[in-house]
């Protein structure tokens, strides 16, 4: 099974990695975050894909994440790691922690970048669990482990599950929003994950994020606010922790998945194949494949 990775580009300075190279992807819908690195860990085949670009040159909005998920499935990767910073809402999340969520809530506002689907093809996916719990059990039993032989215990803790939202940003929350968000039963922030999640769930790929709590967002005044500087320095500090969860995850991946994500498009597509333009249907192939011959 091929892993992809989504997240800063030191994560793949792993030790015993090898066969790295970089793969160039043209896509359909123009261009990914990067250069794809290939690599191979105990034999299994991973790639590497910096959401933001090498040098964090490109904006949460401006990632361009059907790209990113479309090089992801035509290299035929069928499980995706996202690893990113984000804030937290909840007095029990704190600075290091580590969240798995399990639900979204959506506040960006633009979704074209969401979705393979249009352009004369209509699609609609189930998307009431929008991560893959079986690769979530799995991610959380390797970080249990990593967090206890790095014997970081006291300064990390897993949650898994919790509901992220996610906003457009760029500028982090106002206290007003912050508080809003805690009302209605959030748990963190972020400005990345929701359409990772959608899109890979349209190509059939497993997906879960692996977040890592950097602050309190602002509505805690006993805290500081959010700050660039803050969220830098709390990933620096789980480096190491990321590198340690990935090389277990690698070393735990089944050879099969026994989830249902691989079937996500089965009944999903209402449009009469037929009818589709060429065009669209060239650029959904590594998609549609399966459901065209």
């Amino acid at each position: 099974m091929k892993l992809g990775i989504i997240g800063g580009s030191g994560l793949y300075q792993l030790d015993g990695l090898t066969d790295i190279r970089e793969e160039v992807m043209k896509t359909p819908f123009g261009d990914p975050s990067d250069a794809f690195i290939h690599g191979r860990l105990g034999g299994v085949e991973i790639f590497f894909l910096p959401r933001h670009g090498r040098g964090h040159r490109i904006l949460p909005s401006e990632i361009n994440n059907r790209a990113n998920i479309w090089g992801f499935k035509k290299l035929d990767v069928e499980c995706v790691l996202s690893v990113s910073a984000v804030g937290s809402l909840r007095e029990g999340i704190r600075p290091r922690d580590i969240v798995l969520p399990d639900q979204y809530f959506d506040r960006t506002k633009s979704s074209r970048n969401h979705t393979f689907f249009g352009d004369g093809i209509v699609g609609h996916v189930s998307f009431g669990d929008p991560a893959c719990g079986i690769f979530r059990d799995l991610i959380a039993t390797v970080v249990t482990e990593a967090i206890g032989e790095l014997k970081l215990g006291d300064v990390v803790r897993l949650h898994k599950g919790g509901t992220y939202v996610n906003m457009e940003g760029p500028a982090f929350s106002t206290r007003a929003e912050s508080n809003v968000y805690r009302s209605m039963g959030f748990d963190i922030i972020g400005m990345t994950s929701l359409p990772e999640a959608k899109l890979c769930r349209e190509a059939e790929i497993c997906y879960q994020a692996m977040s890592m709590s950097t602050d309190y967002d602002c509505w805690r005044s006993s805290e500081a606010e959010v700050s660039v500087e803050m969220i830098i320095a709390t990933l620096t500090s789980n480096v190491k922790l990321a590198k340690d969860v990935i090389r277990r995850l690698v070393a735990r991946l089944p050879q099969t998945r026994q989830c249902a994500c691989e079937h996500a498009l089965k009944y999903a597509i209402m449009t009469d194949m037929k009818t589709v333009p060429a065009k669209t249907l060239a650029a959904l192939e590594p998609l549609l494949a399966k459901y065209t011959k």
